[in-house]
C-alpha cells in the first residue's frame, strides 16, 4: 500500500497546485463578508433592457460541474495543458481579488419581487442567498468559463472530439448568458472578464504558439501557369 501511494503521489505531484484555494477563499470569504453596503456600482442602462430569465439557473449552476469537468481531465491526462489552465485561471481570480479589494463593487439588478413562481425560481432564490451581489467585476463566472474553453481549444487531443468541443462550447455560451439573464452580473462584468481573459492569454498560451515555425505566416497559393 505505500509502494502504491508514494507511486500516486509521484504520478500526480501536480496536484499541489490545488493548494492556492488556500489563498483565493480566505480572502474571498473576507470580501463577501465586509463588502455589503459600501461598493461601486457596476451596470449600464443596457441591463435594464435584459430580461430576467429564471431557467437560465440550470446552465449557471452547470457551471461548477464543468469547470470541476475541464480540470480533472488536464490534472489526470495533460499536465503541461494541466498547468497552463492553472496559472491562467488563478492568475485571473488572483486579479479579481485584488480588483475587489481595492475597488468594491457590486450591482442592484436582481428582482424583488418575482413575477412567477416555480421551481427554478425557488432555485434563483436559494442562489441569492448563499451569493451577494458584491464582488461582482469582473465575472468569475465568466472568465473561468472563458479559462475551461480556452484549454480545451488549446488541447490537440480535444480538438479531435468535434462533438464533445462543440457541446462544450454551446454549454459555455448559456452559462455566459445566464450572468445577465438571472441579474447576477452586468454586461459590464462580462466584458471585464472577456478582457481579461484576452490579456492573459497573451502571456499564457500565445508565446508558446508564437515558437512554433512558421507560425503567423499564411500560406499564398501557389499560382500555377495555363
Amino acid at each position: 500500500m505505500k509502494v502504491k501511494f508514494a507511486d500516486w503521489t509521484k504520478k500526480y505531484k501536480h496536484a499541489w497546485v490545488f493548494l492556492y484555494i488556500l489563498l483565493y477563499m480566505p480572502w474571498f470569504l473576507f470580501l463577501e463578508k465586509h463588502v455589503t453596503t459600501r461598493y461601486h456600482l457596476i451596470q449600464i442602462r443596457l441591463d435594464e433592457h435584459i430580461p430576467f430569465i429564471e431557467y437560465f439557473i440550470v446552465p449557471y449552476l452547470l457551471w461548477f460541474a464543468f469547470i470541476v469537468a475541464v480540470f480533472l481531465y488536464f490534472f489526470f491526462t495533460d499536465v503541461p495543458g494541466f498547468y497552463k489552465m492553472a496559472k491562467f485561471m488563478f492568475t485571473g481570480m488572483t486579479i479579481f481579488l485584488v480588483i475587489s479589494t481595492i475597488f468594491p463593487n457590486g450591482q442592484d439588478l436582481r428582482p424583488v419581487v418575482f413575477e412567477r413562481d416555480n421551481v427554478f425560481v425557488d432555485m434563483v432564490r436559494m442562489l441569492y442567498r448563499a451569493d451577494t451581489c458584491t464582488n461582482v467585476f469582473p465575472s468569475l463566472h465568466v472568465f473561468n468559463t472563458l479559462s475551461a474553453c480556452i484549454a480545451i481549444g488549446e488541447s490537440e487531443r480535444l480538438k479531435k472530439h468535434r462533438g464533445l468541443c462543440f457541446a462544450a462550447y454551446v454549454l459555455a455560451v448559456l452559462i455566459i448568458l445566464a450572468t445577465v439573464f438571472l441579474k447576477q452580473h452586468s454586461v459590464i462584468d462580462g466584458c471585464g472578464a472577456a478582457l481579461m481573459a484576452y490579456v492573459l492569454y497573451q502571456f499564457v498560451y500565445a508565446p508558446e504558439k508564437r515558437r512554433v515555425p512558421g507560425y503567423g505566416k499564411q500560406k499564398r497559393p501557389l499560382l500555377q501557369n495555363k
